[in-house]
């Protein structure tokens, strides 16, 4: 077992709090992912994967379709993804992934967390080195066998390997998302969800329960704001 499989065991990431953000979030990439491939979902491998991360959030088929049209319609307010870094309270960093339509609002916001909670906004590249971008799937075992699918997927830029619960995930270089979804496509397995993740390349730093605590309250006001997609960090659970 690899870096992913001891991030994932370390710290699975908290849900997003309610439905009405998941789908917010959901939506976003939606819109973001047709405006740059085109909104047939059979010639655009992201919004197709995008697609079936909807649906296994049980994202409403209208939903979907209104995040599509919206990127086509001209009055409708482009999406912007900016990352932002920093430092968190105990010395904790965070990297913060947005889809904004207000770079101003959200820098403001983002900075105004930072201070309140004993942290500093920093500048780009002051965290992002601490974490690997990668891609990952997650696709139904379904009597898959594991070994032979591993051995397979080498050759697609599949790094990592593994089940967790009734699920197999596949990790992989960021560059090879296309070749890893458009093998999962071709032997007709069944995709739960197509996505990327930052996955810490330093140690995760250990914490009592009252900085714990601390940490967890910027983590909560970062997911709250509707401009944050995602937030990575380097606190060990």
């Amino acid at each position: 077992m690899g870096r992913a499989f001891e991030f994932r065991k370390e710290r699975k990431f908290k849900r997003w709090g309610n439905m009405a953000r998941v789908f917010t979030r959901l939506g976003k990439e939606i819109t973001m992912a047709a405006k740059a491939g085109g909104t047939d979902p059979d010639n655009n491998p992201r919004l197709r994967a995008l697609v079936h991360n909807a649906r296994s959030e049980n994202m409403p088929k209208d939903n979907i379709e209104r995040a599509i049209k919206r990127a086509v319609e001209k009055d409708h307010s482009d999406y912007k993804e900016v990352v932002y870094e920093g430092y968190g309270p105990h010395g904790i960093a965070f990297l913060i992934e947005t889809a904004t339509d207000n770079t101003t609002r959200t820098v403001a916001n983002i900075r105004s967390y930072f201070n309140k909670f004993g942290g500093s906004l920093g500048t780009s590249g002051s965290v992002d080195f601490m974490f690997e971008r990668k891609c990952v799937f997650k696709i139904k075992a379904n009597d898959i066998n594991l070994e032979e699918l591993e051995l397979d997927l080498i050759d697609f830029g599949a790094e990592e390997v593994f089940a967790d619960e009734d699920c197999i995930m596949i990790y992989g270089a960021f560059e090879s998302y296309g070749a890893i979804q458009k093998f999962i496509e071709e032997r007709s397995y069944e995709m739960v969800s197509g996505s990327f993740e930052r996955i810490p390349t330093v140690e995760l730093k250990s914490l009592n329960d009252e900085q714990r605590a601390d940490v967890e309250k910027i983590i909560e006001r970062f997911e709250n704001d509707d401009d944050v997609q995602n937030v990575y960090h380097t606190m060990a659970n």
